[in-house]
């Protein structure tokens, strides 16, 4: 599941961000790589805090006490897992 298919009040835990541009292994995502460094990491809860009006755009993502508005191509870089799902 992706985070930007998390529903509003949602929580979920990072399994992986896709770091590579899209059918080619070589050149990396430099959004997915700022999103790393900025605290998306495997293995880190993130939830939903609410969605934009319209079209839900922007998202606002809660990781620990700081919170991140992203784009949904942004948040679909990031691959996540409900807490509590089986691995």
């Amino acid at each position: 599941m992706l985070l930007s298919d998390l529903k509003v009040k949602q929580t979920a835990i990072i399994r992986n961000v896709k770091r590579h541009v899209d059918g080619d292994a070589v050149q990396t995502d430099l959004i997915a790589s700022r999103l790393e460094t900025l605290g998306f990491v495997p293995g880190t809860s993130v939830q939903v805090v609410t969605k934009g009006i319209f079209g839900g755009d922007p998202i606002l993502i809660q990781v620990g006490f700081t919170r991140f508005a992203l784009r949904k191509v942004e948040a679909a870089k990031i691959e996540v897992e409900m807490e509590g799902a089986p691995a």
